[in-house]
């Protein structure tokens, strides 16, 4: 494989991997009910729009979970992977199930990161800025809560200290070791088709 070639996979795997973040973003935020009147809701929503708008014909949300927005996660991450495999010059044909099963073990890889991101900026924001109206602090809040609030049931009252954000790091630590990466090697999924394992 030469430089040019190498330089053109790096792209396609940058930006692909933007949009399917992009993507992602739209159904955690549906699915946790965060505000769509916010700024940056409203670029993920005009983002993703064109290619979700057909899909929702086809595919109907139910018990306020956009089904639509997964499945155009899902598929966006096929289409990466298979114009990987394509520019590194190996074929695709008999392989669809195996990049199927290797794309929904990359999305999900990639949902449990986004919460986890989120948790690391929400508690750097409760420190230098806690309280803040800014546009990406809210989000960001209104991502973690749903996976916060009940563990703050469960935990004791410690005066002030909120510890639950330490214990949502360990449950998505461990679901990421052992469940998506004992699939993803169970699968023979090779880590260099999705940058989020």
């Amino acid at each position: 494989m030469n430089g040019l070639n190498t330089a053109i996979i790096y792209l396609v795997q940058t930006l692909g991997s933007l949009y399917l973040l992009i993507v992602l973003l739209r159904f955690i935020l549906q699915l946790v009910r965060a505000d769509f009147y916010n700024p940056l809701s409203q670029f993920v929503v005009k983002a993703t729009q064109p290619l979700l708008k057909p899909l929702r014909r086809v595919i109907p949300g139910f018990g306020g979970v956009d089904f639509a927005s997964l499945a155009l996660a899902i598929l966006v991450q096929l289409a990466l992977m298979i114009g990987v495999l394509l520019l590194m010059g190996y074929g695709v044909g008999g392989y669809l199930m195996p990049l199927l099963v290797w794309s929904v073990i990359g999305v999900t890889s990639l949902f449990l990161k986004v919460f986890f991101f989120a948790l690391i900026v929400s508690v750097i924001l409760s420190w230098v800025a806690p309280g803040s109206y800014n546009p990406a602090a809210q989000l960001v809040n209104q991502i973690c809560e749903p996976l916060l609030s009940p563990i703050r049931r469960v935990l004791p009252n410690l005066g002030g200290l909120d510890i639950s954000p330490i214990f949502a790091f360990i449950a998505l630590n461990l679901i990421d070791m052992l469940v998506i990466n004992n699939l993803a090697a169970m699968s023979g999924m090779p880590r260099a088709l999705s940058p989020f394992l």
